[in-house]
């Protein structure tokens, strides 16, 4: 197996959603928290589908808006877009191929809230 099969099986265990786009702003791949937090009533695949239909107007006005940035230079990478009531803060993270350039986008969702357990604990 290569590399990318290794990559796509950690992105899927995250107990956060991951929607990864391409500069079509078209979802080219959803892990499986994104899978079952953002599926439509009908239960529908929404991968391969352009965002446009799943946000509101203003909330594309901003993805637009930090895409161009993006776009502005290659190190234009990360944009705070906002921090949720579970104290998690969602940033865009600017996805770009070898030679650095933009090739798409996807949000992270980073909780603040420090871990209190045991460091290894196995039981």
């Amino acid at each position: 197996m290569d590399a990318s099969y290794y990559v796509e099986r950690l992105i899927d265990t995250k107990p956060t959603p991951v929607v990864i786009c391409d500069l079509e702003y078209r979802i080219v791949f959803m892990n499986t928290c994104a899978k079952q937090r953002y599926k439509k009533s009908n239960g529908e695949d929404i991968v391969g589908k352009k965002l446009h239909a799943f946000v509101d107007i203003e909330t594309l006005s901003k993805i637009d808006m930090v895409v161009e940035w993006f776009k502005e230079s290659k190190e234009n990478n990360k944009v705070f877009s906002q921090h949720t009531e579970s104290n998690t803060d969602v940033y865009i993270i600017a996805i770009r191929d070898l030679d650095g350039e933009l090739i798409g986008f996807t949000d992270i969702f980073e909780e603040r809230d420090p871990d209190n357990g045991e460091t290894f604990d196995l039981d």
